[in-house]
């Protein structure tokens, strides 16, 4: 990867992934595309709608482009609430950006996700291959895209990957429409109020990596050598699987006073029991030597340490 555009750029990984890009590859030679206009003016950036086959190549082509990292997309909750904006958008985004690299000869990354899966899928140590039949229209996007990452490295060779990510947790941006959110505000209530009400019913268990992790899986998984990887797409990866209460419980290591009820979203809920309790990584492992550095109390004490000093500061300007 030498110069690399990234659709989405706004959004939860964008955000953060583009930062990371420009330490790596330099702050001139990462190309930020998102449909809102970019709130700073550091780096390269352009107003971006994903559906737009041709502004997507134009840009691409006049940067100079040989990376597309596509992370445009309605995510769970979102998704379902409009399906068919969920649809049109993912899978026409998916497409055009497809498209794009085959026509230009880019390298190609996009995410998947653990929403891929569904009921009928094995819940514990879920297999790399396995049965996906999800429920959601965000999970039928992601098994579709999954196939159409599969099938252009197989009849025009774009070299595609992918990883399937859990619930991703950030301190950076604020939650944006995922069923595994809950994992998010958490922190911001605690802090803020004191106290949370999950949305997600106790004894709910959900794969999640902090954002970190998952960020540097991705620049892993792009440099990795291409020869080793058999998948090369949609390689399960996790760093912890919790539910609800133990978060709480470990948040109240440092918040003693933090208190969380319940009170189940039926449509979030349905979402989050169609999903699998734990991914095995044994494949991502293997091929591109997938690892984490943060497990359930680290990322909690860097979270809300992180999140103190980032709402200290929102308070005082």
């Amino acid at each position: 990867m030498k110069k690399i555009m990234v659709t989405g750029a706004l959004g939860q990984i964008g955000s953060e992934l583009i930062e990371k890009l420009r330490s790596i590859y330099g702050e001139d030679n990462v190309l930020a595309t998102d449909i809102r206009k970019l709130e700073y003016t550091k780096g390269p950036f352009e107003v971006l709608d994903v559906t737009d086959g041709q502004r997507m190549y134009d840009l691409a082509k006049d940067f100079g482009a040989d990376t597309m990292m596509h992370l445009a997309a309605l995510l769970s909750a979102t998704a379902e609430r409009n399906p068919l904006l969920a649809w049109n958008l993912n899978m026409g985004g998916l497409m055009n950006a497809l498209e794009v690299s085959r026509e230009l000869n880019m390298q190609f990354f996009t995410p998947s996700s653990i929403g891929a899966f569904g009921p009928s899928t094995p819940k514990k140590d879920t297999p790399q291959d396995t049965l996906q039949r999800p429920t959601t229209m965000y999970g039928v996007n992601k098994v579709a895209g999954e196939l159409l990452c599969d099938y252009y490295f197989n009849r025009f060779g774009v070299d595609t990957r992918g990883v399937r990510f859990p619930g991703l947790i950030s301190y950076v941006t604020p939650p944006g429409g995922g069923t595994t959110d809950y994992a998010v505000e958490i922190f911001y209530e605690a802090i803020e109020q004191g106290k949370y009400t999950s949305y997600i019913q106790e004894g709910t268990y959900m794969d999640m990596m902090y954002m970190p992790d998952a960020l540097q899986a991705i620049v892993d998984l792009m440099e990795a050598d291409s020869s080793k990887l058999v998948h090369r797409n949609a390689f399960n990866i996790t760093a912890m699987s919790f539910e609800p209460s133990q978060l709480a419980a470990e948040i109240k290591k440092h918040l003693p006073h933090f208190t969380m009820g319940y009170e189940v979203d039926p449509v979030r809920q349905a979402i989050a029991d169609s999903w699998p309790n734990s991914l095995n990584i044994e494949a991502a492992q293997k091929e591109w030597n997938f690892k984490t550095e943060y497990d359930l109390a680290r990322m909690t004490a860097d979270m809300l340490e992180k999140l103190k000093i980032k709402l200290h500061k929102k308070a005082i300007s």
